[in-house]
């Protein structure tokens, strides 16, 4: 089992199949930009190797790293919710290798298969609230540690 199917164990065996018939290969070199905060969202990622830092731009101030990701993690929700533009941006800590999904073929594969994209979007929900929660928490604690203007 590649850890890209590890990583969607929430999924059956059948739809994980059907799932990683999408995926395509693909590397990152380190220090890469994947993507930017509001760009357009169009894919998502099961890392195999390496590590992706999550990061989000501060008013006033550098990006702030909010999470690294590693092997078997998901990278990249926004494709799946309207407007489909990034949240995070995100960058090759180091060289990465993954597993790369089109979020429009993925989409158009749940709305065929409503159990499969239940699950999907159950498993990305869960993965979104907790990514929101670290990036609160460190968002916290920089404005903690170096005070935030006008407060």
């Amino acid at each position: 089992m590649t850890s890209a199917t590890r990583s969607l164990t929430v999924l059956p065996a059948a739809h994980r199949d059907t799932l990683m018939e999408l995926a395509r290969d693909v590397v990152f070199p380190q220090d890469t930009r994947i993507f930017e905060e509001g760009a357009s969202a169009d894919r998502f990622w099961v890392i195999r190797s390496g590590a992706v830092a999550l990061d989000l731009n501060v008013p006033g101030r550098r990006r702030v790293t909010v999470e690294y990701l590693g092997i078997g993690d998901l990278l990249g929700w926004s494709w799946l919710f309207p407007p489909h533009e990034w949240h995070f941006g995100a960058e090759a800590f180091s060289p990465v290798r993954a597993h790369e999904f089109d979020g429009t073929a993925v989409r158009a594969l749940c709305e065929n298969d409503p159990v499969l994209g239940f699950m999907l979007t159950r498993y990305i929900a869960e993965i979104l609230a907790r990514r929101l929660e670290v990036a609160r928490t460190k968002l916290l604690d920089q404005y903690a540690r170096h005070g935030a203007p006008g407060l």
